[in-house]
């Protein structure tokens, strides 16, 4: 039985540098779809839209009944947005940003 490789920074580079580079909906929706599971997909979305209530400054009770997602997920979406890398922001300001330019 062979080792399993581990992840390098090439590897994780290669990835992040690919989302970059792809500005097409459509093409992101279809590598997502092959890398990771469905569950994966929906709870990263769930994610995401809980990062953007508690950036507007919704209680949990409220991003629990509009996301369906945990306490204990929005707990960690909260933290990641006070403590985190700040990719959580990032990305939000840069959807508001193109959503502006669209209007």
């Amino acid at each position: 039985m062979t080792g399993v490789r581990q992840v390098t920074e090439e590897d994780l580079q290669l990835l992040y540098t690919t989302f970059a580079q792809v500005d097409d909906p459509n093409m992101i929706a279809a590598f997502m779809e092959d890398v990771c599971t469905v569950r994966e997909v929906q709870e990263m979305a769930q994610r995401l839209h809980v990062a953007h209530l508690l950036e507007a400054g919704e209680s949990y009770a409220v991003i629990q009944e509009a996301t369906g997602a945990s306490a204990t997920t929005i707990a960690r979406v909260s933290k990641s947005l006070n403590y985190g890398a700040n990719g959580y922001h990032a990305v939000i300001a840069a959807y508001k940003v193109q959503q502006k330019d669209e209007v």
